[in-house]
């Protein structure tokens, strides 16, 4: 098989490796840095800007700079520049070019397949929408793997014997912790939870809305209300929140940072780690929840485990990792790079795939439970969270009318009792039900969820063997012509 790479699509920023002699290597990109910042910036000339460029000029471009991409995956975005409508998708298909073009330029050979890593709490929709981006970008994406799953591998490939391990992933915008055993060479999952709206990105809102408070005090001026200096603002409390891992205390100076009828006005405050730990202390308590979620799911205890990882750039915060110390009951291990394992574990699974690596196998899991909707706002499960896929199940329904000939199944992922509670994933129509009394027709509902962790979905009349069966596409996710398209206009427009 033809070159395989591994990205990790991230946030704030992505990274890209491949196996080298059976072992994971990071690829640098263009500028010879390893990691390539998620930006996309559109210039009225016509070009398009990716990576740092895209994130420096971010402060004279606002408007036309997207950051932070990964988190509107899945959902009904759009941006309309130029007379273009640009979705979630074709935007990180951008990036995910970017860096295809980065590596066969590393390579010396043309890339066409790619494993791609996501939060392991992603839903299906957004699942979806990360593998239409890979294809938008021209790559073939052969697996879509989950990031603390991908971090396992990246430590299990150099680990001997037995070991429980509990992986708390938190990144630029979302947070994931994963309970896995690593043994003689195969990484299970045991269970997953996690928070999809909480990550580095939170940090950083925290501390721009305290340092803008600040600034109105003393100024009568309103720094969220001014893009620029908003974007100035947002640039330099990242860098702020990522010294203050390093230093007690940092200062802030940024002048001209906006203007008022008197004059310029400059921005200096002082901030010291205490007062940074007091502010996103309610951030820190949620990492907890989902811990605890994870572990009891596990059927284990803080003691039970081996070894505690940390991916993503956000665990290098001091406070992120005296949270999740505390809660566990043990320091934290330091043995995987936390920005560069999810990209290595990709390569790894990457590897696997192309019989490069034989002495590794993953066992992963699904996210969240999968049912139908019955009548009365109910949610019957058909798959529960933590099966380990690829899996499959099938429950039997029946009809609540007499001589009703269509039945409506509506697929929904979560953990809640109400099925209008859950996430909708779809709907679709079974039309040719046998006429009998209600409660007589039996409708026989089979989901499944292949490697990828995507569900397909197929009902039957076991008395008409009338059957209908869909793969799961949100209501705003592309056809597959329409996916060409914009692929072709990807590429022309990035060369």
């Amino acid at each position: 098989m033809a070159r395989i790479i591994g990205i990790d699509f991230g946030t704030t920023n992505s990274v890209i490796s491949t196996i080298d002699n059976g072992k994971p290597v990071v690829i640098p990109n263009s500028s010879g840095d390893t990691l390539t910042p998620s930006a996309v910036a559109f210039q009225k000339n016509g070009d398009v800007l990716i990576g740092r460029t895209a994130k420096n000029q971010a402060v004279i471009n606002s408007e036309r700079t997207f950051l932070s991409i990964k988190r509107h995956m899945g959902a009904d975005f759009r941006a309309r520049l130029d007379g273009v409508s640009y979705s979630s998708q074709m935007i990180a298909a951008m990036i995910m070019r970017r860096l295809k073009q980065d590596a066969e330029k590393y390579l010396g050979e043309t890339v066409e397949h790619a494993v791609i890593t996501v939060p392991a709490y992603f839903s299906d929709a957004q699942r979806q929408a990360v593998k239409d981006a890979g294809k938008l970008s021209g790559l073939n994406v052969l697996r879509i793997i989950n990031e603390p799953t991908a971090a396992a591998l990246s430590y299990g490939i150099r680990s001997e014997g037995s070991e429980l391990i509990a992986v708390f992933d938190l990144g630029g915008g979302t947070y994931d912790i994963s309970i896995l055993e690593v043994c003689d060479g195969v990484v299970e999952v045991k269970a997953t939870s996690g928070n999809n709206h909480l990550g580095g990105d939170d940090f950083d809102s925290v501390l721009i809305e305290y340092i803008a408070k600040d600034f109105q005090r003393k100024n009568n001026i309103d720094l969220t209300k001014d893009r620029m200096a908003l974007q100035k603002l947002r640039e330099d409390a990242e860098k702020a929140k990522i010294m203050l891992s390093e230093a007690s205390e940092i200062s802030i100076s940024i002048p001209f940072i906006t203007a008022d009828n008197t004059g310029p006005k400059h921005l200096d405050i002082t901030i010291n780690r205490e007062v940074f730990e007091k502010l996103v202390a309610p951030l820190l308590e949620k990492l907890i929840a989902p811990a605890k979620q994870a572990l009891e799911d596990a059927g284990l205890m803080p003691e039970q485990i081996d070894r505690v990882l940390l991916v993503g750039g956000s665990t290098r915060i001091p406070a992120v990792q005296q949270a999740i110390e505390q809660f566990m009951g043990k320091p934290v291990s330091k043995s995987v790079n936390p920005v560069e394992c999810v990209a290595t574990g990709a390569a790894i699974q990457a590897g696997i795939l192309a019989g490069e690596i034989k002495d590794l196998i993953l066992v992963d899991i699904t996210p969240m439970t999968l049912g139908i909707e019955t009548e009365g706002n109910r949610f019957i499960p058909i798959i529960k969270r933590n099966t380990s896929i690829p899996c499959s199940d099938f429950k039997t329904f029946t009809t609540i009318s007499d001589n009703q000939r269509v039945v409506e199944v509506h697929i929904l992922q979560g953990e809640s009792d109400r099925a209008s509670a859950n996430i909708s994933l779809g709907k679709f129509q079974l039309s040719g039900v046998r006429q009998a009394p209600r409660g007589e027709p039996r409708i026989e509902v089979t989901f499944s969820i292949d490697a990828n962790g995507i569900v397909s979905v197929a009902a039957v009349d076991l008395d008409t063997n009338h059957s209908q069966a869909i793969t799961i596409k949100e209501m705003n996710r592309p056809t597959d012509s329409q996916l060409e398209t914009q692929g072709l206009f990807i590429e022309r427009k990035l060369g």
